[in-house]
């Protein structure tokens, strides 16, 4: 031990250069990602030596099996660890290798983000809104949101899971270290490039044949037209008279002609027309007559009603209430079937609306009138009950459509009105 009392000798000097030299060497720095080699192996740590240090780093066993880097324990292996400090409370060196997984596998995440490059990674859970995707190349885990999984809804999900497949980085947290994936952009990015090839055969003016109805919106209908294209019409596209909403002309699965009016190339979109397939039947709207007696064809049963079509384009509402003189509420669906023609007479033509109105019940004879003329106050009839309360019938005329209403107290002059109303019974 003389030789470090006089730090100026020849050997303190030598020996300092020697220690300055070999340290120099090795640049040890809390943060920094290191590789340490395995020495040692017991039956649940791992010790690794790493160049520079005082002591060896010590590793979990099952923390390493966690990582899937279960086949790299084995002496002489090398292990990148995040130097959180070089000497602790206790003396010892702390490192650990899920955060120089993690740190590295952010790394490759933000280099891919920022050259929009799709990353390599299967679907390992589910979770709430979305899956869990592990990075395959460095298992660093991502979030995938549920509207991103496919370009159409999928119920079952399985034949998707643990499967190796592209992603798109869609957004990067980097204050949260949270990632977001899109398998839906990959798989619209392809069917982009064929999308292109089959828009480049519609023009405009093309018919497309029996394009089948697809679904509904606010704003039109979408068909799909031959097995190959979603195309829109638009609400305002659909017929020459006012429509609210699609499902007033169209049902799902009905298959209609279409017109190519627009193609959009860069949008990759084709808007169509059902009425510009007919000549506009309000520039002759003059033809028809109010209070006239026309056929019509149900086009469209509705809870309010039934949309029937006096010509091709010129579709009216026939409202449940003009359905009939004496019922109250009836559903157009007993009375009528899509397809059916009917006698109507119109009650309302607006040109500028773009709206004709018309009725059913005015094609026949009103029976309340009728049942005027046969039974003038005073006369009598027969009838049957048809309904009754607590303090009435309801009596209908055995030859005319009417319901008649029959007070209780008017049943009898000798016994109790409610007594005698006992006595009647529904048919």
């Amino acid at each position: 031990m003389e030789i470090f009392k006089d730090l100026s000798s020849p050997a303190s000097k030598e020996f300092e250069k020697l220690l300055n030299s070999q340290l120099s060497k090795v640049n040890i720095e809390e943060g920094k990602i290191i590789n340490g080699k395995i020495n040692k192996i017991t039956e649940k740590f791992v010790f690794l030596f790493i160049e520079g240090l005082k002591s060896e780093p010590v590793l979990d066993i099952n923390e390493l099996k966690s990582m899937g880097l279960g086949e790299k324990i084995k002496i002489g292996e090398s292990i990148p660890v995040l130097l959180e400090k070089i000497e602790d409370k206790n003396g010892e060196v702390l490192v650990s290798a899920s955060k120089a997984q993690k740190i590295k596998g952010w790394d490759t995440l933000v280099e891919a983000y920022e050259k929009n490059e799709p990353i390599m990674g299967k679907i390992t859970s589910k979770c709430k809104g979305g899956c869990i995707v592990e990075h395959i190349d460095t298992g660093s885990l991502m979030f995938l949101p549920g509207s991103q999984i496919s370009d159409k809804p999928l119920k079952d999900i399985s034949h998707l899971m643990n499967e190796p497949q592209k992603f798109a980085l869609i957004k990067l947290d980097k204050v949260r270290g949270n990632a977001c994936v899109s398998r839906r952009e990959i798989i619209s990015s392809f069917k982009k490039e064929d999308k292109a090839k089959i828009i480049e055969k519609y023009k405009v003016g093309d018919v497309i044949k029996n394009a089948e109805v697809k679904g509904y919106s606010s704003f039109g209908c979408f068909f799909n037209a031959n097995n190959e294209l979603d195309v829109l019409v638009h609400l305002q596209e659909i017929s020459y008279s006012r429509v609210n909403h699609p499902d007033e002309v169209f049902n799902i699965g009905e298959k209609h002609d279409l017109k190519v009016i627009t193609v959009d190339k860069e949008k990759l979109q084709v808007g169509c027309s059902v009425k510009q397939l007919s000549p506009d039947p309000f520039e002759h709207i003059e033809n028809y007559e109010l209070k006239k007696s026309y056929k019509a064809k149900v086009v469209k049963i509705m809870d309010f009603g039934a949309f029937c079509e006096l010509e091709p384009g010129l579709t009216t509402l026939l409202h449940s209430s003009e359905l009939s003189w004496t019922k109250k509420n009836v559903s157009a669906k007993k009375m009528f079937k899509v397809g059916d023609e009917i006698d109507c007479v119109i009650t309302e033509i607006d040109k500028d609306k773009r709206r004709v109105a018309i009725s059913h019940r005015l094609t026949q004879e009103n029976p309340f009138n009728s049942f005027e003329k046969k039974y003038p106050i005073g006369s009598n009839f027969e009838g049957s009950v048809v309904n009754k309360n607590d303090y009435s019938l309801f009596v209908k005329a055995d030859d005319i459509d009417v319901d008649t209403f029959l007070h209780c107290n008017d049943l009898t002059y000798l016994n109790n009105g409610e007594e005698e109303l006992t006595k009647y019974k529904k048919r």
